[in-house]
This record gives structure tokens, sequence and C-alpha cells, in this order.
């Protein structure tokens, strides 16, 4: 069991509060990603459940237990930081042991299930050597499997690919999803990177300020966004928004349109503008295109033939159109 309930949650540092009432259900087994901003309440929300830091107000409920005073190594979870925090002078054994020996488990216990989780994480042939000889990506799996040892209630993960290169981000993201599915273990991952948060969640639990701003599974929020801060958030290259004119012909304060969801053409449409940068990725291009509205992102197939200072039409799919507000809030 993995049960993690929130209820009115806060967190204040002095007067300040950081974390306003919060109340979130993670249910068994689940994958959850907290997304948001630098400074939103994230890794500090993770904290909260891990018992790292001391709840200001309400009740943190592990599997129908209130856990709110229970101290970290009691919780029945096991965290994964950015940094992997491993010893050097120890083999990579002895480090995924090492909870273990510090329980006082037999020896034999101890061997079956590092051998075990080093099966799991691809680190058998790695077992006697030290994290130096190790790359960044095998290291972070040392640390994961140091956490799968102590076979958690769930796993909380604290950003722990950002110091990783572009490469090796896509195969531990791709591995940590893989172990999720294996495991069926509940992990609540701590994220910037929205690319992540898309590709690994079962839900997303979006965060602005300390507050949550929508709950729900990736494609809810990139297609029914509750708000323009979400709508901004969730989605790569971002939402496109208008105000102005465009927007109050369509009874609102602004419109959002997607990228991938405008057509160019050289000929007609409903926005004439100028191509600027283009941004060429193999499979698509990405044209700003400068526009009596400002500047707009559009989403082309790779042999687009247009070139900077081309005259070009953009038309948006008006079924995929957005509006919001004078407060953000999205419109039906």
């Amino acid at each position: 069991m993995g049960e993690i309930l929130l209820k009115g949650v806060t967190k204040r540092f002095g007067d300040v509060e950081v974390i306003p009432p919060i109340d979130l259900a993670i249910n068994d087994g689940e994958f959850v990603v907290f997304v948001g901003p630098s400074g939103c309440g994230k890794s500090t929300l993770l904290r909260l459940i891990a018992g790292l830091e001391d709840v200001s107000g309400g009740v943190v409920e592990i599997d129908g237990k209130d856990a709110t005073a229970t101290a970290p190594a009691d919780r029945g979870l096991a965290m994964v930081f950015q940094s992997y925090a491993l010893y050097p002078h120890m083999s990579v054994k002895k480090n995924i042991a090492f909870p273990l020996k510090m329980a006082k488990l037999p020896a034999a216990e101890i061997e079956a299930k590092v051998q075990a989780a080093a099966k799991v994480l691809n680190l058998t042939a790695y077992l006697d050597r030290k994290p130096g000889q190790l790359s960044g990506g095998q290291r972070q799996r040392v640390a994961i499997g140091r956490a799968i040892v102590r076979n958690p209630q769930a796993f909380l993960f604290d950003e722990p690919l950002s110091n990783l290169d572009a490469a090796l981000r896509v195969n531990m993201r791709l591995e940590i999803s893989e172990l999720h599915h294996s495991l069926k273990t509940t992990m609540i991952y701590v994220t910037h990177d929205q690319v992540e948060a898309m590709t690994m969640a079962d839900k997303i639990v979006v965060l602005q300020a300390g507050r949550i701003e929508q709950v729900g599974s990736p494609l809810e929020l990139y297609r029914t966004p509750r708000n323009r801060f979400v709508a901004g958030f969730i989605g790569s290259p971002k939402m496109n928004f208008l105000e102005g004119p465009e927007a109050a012909k369509q009874g609102a304060h602004a419109i959002g349109i997607r990228p991938e969801h405008l057509r160019i053409s050289t000929t007609e449409g409903m926005w004439p503008g100028t191509v600027g940068v283009s941004e060429h990725l193999g499979s698509d291009t990405f044209l700003h295109v400068t526009t009596d509205h400002g500047l707009i992102n559009v989403r082309a197939g790779g042999e687009v033939g247009l070139h900077h200072g081309d005259r070009v039409f953009l038309s948006p799919d008006m079924g995929q159109l957005h509006r919001f507000d004078a407060q953000g809030g999205a419109l039906k």
C-alpha cells in the first residue's frame, strides 16, 4: 500500500506562508509529478510528505494513518535526491546495502535484496566499483537501488535528473518509468521540466506560489487547462496568447492557441505576418512569426520551405482555441 493524503497541509516560515492549505490525494501505485517553476513550493511539499520539514498545519496521512508527527525514518518512504549522496569510499554493493546494514538485517537477506535491486537496475556488473568509476546515470541508479532495497510504500524523487546531460536525462526518464511499471509502487516526482511531467506521470500536480493550480492526467491538462498559467506551462513549445481586439471577437480577455494548432500559408489566412527565426529539428520546424498581434510560434513540418523574411498567413483551428477571462481563468 502507498496511499498518501494531504488534508489542509500548510507550511509557514515565520510570518511567510509558503504553502497555503493544500488538499491532495495520491492513490496507491500512482506516478504523481509535482511540476512548476522554480520557487513554486514543489520540493517543500515533497519534504513535508517525507517528514524532512515540519508542517505548520493540517494532516499527512500514509495508508490511512496520521503520519504528521512521525519521524522520516518511520514513514515507510524512500527519497532520491538531485545529488546522488553516495559514499565515495564504498563499493556500489556497499552503498546499496547501507540502509539494510543500519537496520541490522541478516547478511543473507541483505545479499539477496542487493542482488535483486542490482538486476532490476542493470548494475550487477558494477557492484564492485566505486561511485567515482561510474557515469552520472549509473550513480543515480545506485541511489535508486539504495531506495529500492528498503521496499518502501512510496518513492519520493526530488529533481533526480537535473545533474545529467540531455541524453542521459532521456534514458533515465525511461528507466524510472519502466521501474514504476515493474515495481507498481507509488512514486512522487518533483521537476520543473514539463516534458518530464508529461511523459512520466499518471497524474500531474501543477503548482504556483505554493498553490495547486490544477491536478489531472497529462492529456487533461494539455486539452483542458483550468487557467492561463496551466495553459502556458503545459505543452512544448508553450501556448501562444493574444489579447486586445482579436480576443474580444471571441468574447474573452485573452485567447490561446498552441503552435501545432495553427495552419500556415503563403497565400491566405486570418493573421498576416513575417517569418523570423526558424528552429529546424528534423521532423518539425518551429517558426517564429511576427504579426500585428505579437510574436506567434508555429509548429510546421520538418521540410517546410519557408525562410527568414517570408510573408505568411496564419489561421488557428477554431476548435482548439482557448479563451480566458481577465483573471486568467478558462472560459467555457
